[in-house]
């Protein structure tokens, strides 16, 4: 279930969270959303092993776009709309994933690899559109803490990627990625960081803001060049009830738009009006 709002219809929003280990809250009432179509079952079943989408939207032919998947014990799968797998990639430790088009039309696809308790790192892969498949393309190591929450944003007119990762120890560390001759490197800095857990992650270029959710607490709006924060979304039982999860962002013009929030604690969707993120 989703809150209350109003001029946006949710046709598919998969926004992955782990068991809660709290009593359930019931939040303010929410309306029913039905999925149209659903992915089959991951390979490693009953074990909270399905975790993150991405979504790469083929601009010619969007009913031919494609979604990458992550199996936390397994790898990356890719399916079509319908939620038929096209092809799996094993990979075990990677939690959540995110692309970006680059130079030549090619898709980057970045996970959070998980696989090193004591440090984050990121796990690259190409996507070929055509055959619906993923080939390996590097393993760049971030900072201390388990990797968990990961965002991509692609700023405009530059040749670099910067990949957003958030720890569980609550550090939020900014990638700059560029391709050379020997292939993908990062250099990361530390950009801000939070009292507690965090996971969700989304990025919008459009007003050089990062949203984080930290899981107790809620979302945080993050400036991506200076790293100051503010608290936009706060857990409160009613909107949002811990664990915050997963985050999507839905931009429409200059800054406006929705942001969703998965609030785990009640099995329900938050949706927040942008820019103001206001429910």
């Amino acid at each position: 279930m989703i809150r209350p709002f109003h001029g946006f219809a949710l046709l598919t929003l998969g926004i992955a969270a782990a068991c809660a280990t709290i009593p359930p809250i019931t939040g303010d009432p929410a309306v029913t959303v039905t999925a149209r179509a659903e992915t089959v079952p991951v390979g490693t079943s009953n074990e909270d092993a399905a975790d993150d989408p991405a979504i790469w939207r083929n601009p010619s032919d969007p009913a031919a776009s494609l979604i990458v998947g992550t199996d936390k014990k397994g790898g990356l799968y890719v399916y079509d709309l319908k939620g038929a797998q096209k092809s799996f990639m094993p990979a075990p430790g990677l939690n959540n994933v995110d692309l970006v088009e680059i130079e030549g039309g090619r898709i980057l696809v970045i996970a959070s690899d998980r696989s090193d308790p004591a440090a984050a790192h990121l796990f690259l892969a190409l996507l070929d559109p055509a055959s619906a498949s993923l080939t390996p393309a590097g393993r760049i190591a971030v900072g201390e803490g388990e990797g968990y929450g990961i965002c991509i944003a692609k700023p405009a007119g530059r040749d670099e990627v910067a990949v957003f990762s958030a720890p569980k120890n609550g550090v939020i560390y900014r990638t700059i990625i560029r391709q050379g001759r020997g292939g993908f490197a990062g250099t990361t800095t530390t950009l801000a960081k939070v009292a507690s857990q965090p996971e969700g992650c989304v990025a919008d270029p459009r007003t050089a803001t990062l949203y984080i959710g930290e899981e107790a607490a809620g979302i945080w709006a993050i400036d991506m060049n200076s790293g100051a924060k503010r608290l936009v979304a706060p857990v409160d039982n009613r909107m949002l009830v811990a664990d915050l999860e997963g985050l999507a962002l839905a931009p429409e013009g200059s800054n406006g738009g929705y942001l969703v929030g998965s609030s785990q604690g009640d099995n329900a969707y938050a949706v927040y009006r942008l820019p103001g993120v206001t429910p």
